[in-house]
């Protein structure tokens, strides 16, 4: 159901306020660099620090600017359930494909907890549920035991975005389910590895800058060109690390600000990247061919 490049879109902001205007053009880059889908107000786009109705206008303003051209998996996940239920069902009304729920953040649940919050949210809405694993954030990693858990319970639950790092992870995923479940990875450098043991893409921060390249990338290892993948993985390495040398999404909103994309604002308490980050951050992209010299 999800495969592919989806991009965790970053949120503009002009003055203090969501940027519409910036936010229809990164969406529409996104769809000419041939991306598969777009997720809004994930960690990228900031949504912990966007209000209710910022964060459910984003999904709106994002499934308005796609028509249908790419999926929108929004961001609804939140550290408590009712909260998380509230999104998921604007995000529905508002017409998005799926949501993407990431694992409660500093109340640190077990297992047990991961279970009845996500069983919950799947139990409020018709639309996909993707979990989303990334222990380094939240603190807790969704065991493979507690998503078979859920997805035989709630069928809706359909997949994961898996960031944490593990190859041996996405083995087990892959045993557990067969093909029968969507595996996506969360990290830019992981994409190949994590593809060559079954996932099916890339939840990707890296293709907010490139993203037909990233694109190329999934595409040539899904149509068995390992070459030009590796080829591909290898030139935009560098990128994939820079893009992380501060906290996400400081570093991608820097890269597209220096597109000239969006203005390198946030919301505290984020701030400006660092100049020397900036500095590494520009010659990078200009050794990558993204900007010119």
């Amino acid at each position: 159901m999800f495969k592919g490049v989806y991009t965790a879109i970053v949120t503009p902001f002009q003055r203090g306020r969501v940027d519409d205007s910036a936010l229809e053009e990164l969406i529409e880059f996104q769809i000419r660099g041939k991306v598969d889908g777009i997720v809004p107000v994930g960690t990228t786009g900031e949504s912990p620090t966007l209000s209710m109705e910022e964060h459910i206008h984003v999904i709106q303003k994002t499934v308005e600017v796609a028509k249908g051209r790419v999926k929108v998996l929004a961001g609804a996940g939140a550290n408590s359930t009712d909260e998380a239920i509230y999104l998921t069902q604007a995000a529905e009304r508002v017409g998005a494909d799926g949501v993407l729920h990431v694992a409660p953040y500093y109340n640190k649940p077990s297992q047990e907890g991961l279970f009845q919050h996500f069983q919950a949210i799947a139990k409020s809405t018709e639309l996909p549920v993707m979990l989303y694993s990334v222990p380094s954030r939240c603190g807790v990693e969704i065991g493979v035991e507690t998503a078979q858990r859920l997805n035989e319970v709630c069928p809706n639950v359909i997949g994961i975005k898996e960031a944490g790092g593990s190859t041996e992870r996405i083995s087990q995923f892959r045993e557990t389910f067969g093909s029968d479940f969507d595996i996506m990875s969360g990290d830019d450098g992981m994409t190949l590895p994590f593809m060559a043991l079954g996932a099916q893409g890339v939840i990707s921060v890296a293709s907010n800058v490139i993203p037909r390249e990233m694109s190329q990338l999934v595409k040539s290892f899904t149509e068995s060109d390992l070459k030009k993948a590796l080829q591909l993985h290898e030139k935009f390495a560098p990128l994939f690390k820079a893009l992380f040398l501060e906290s996400n999404p400081t570093p991608v909103k820097a890269a597209l600000a220096l597109m000239g994309k969006i203005q390198p604002e946030y919301r505290l308490p984020l701030v400006r990247v660092r100049p020397k980050t900036r500095k590494i951050l520009k010659e990078t992209m200009i050794a990558c061919g993204i900007l010119d010299e």
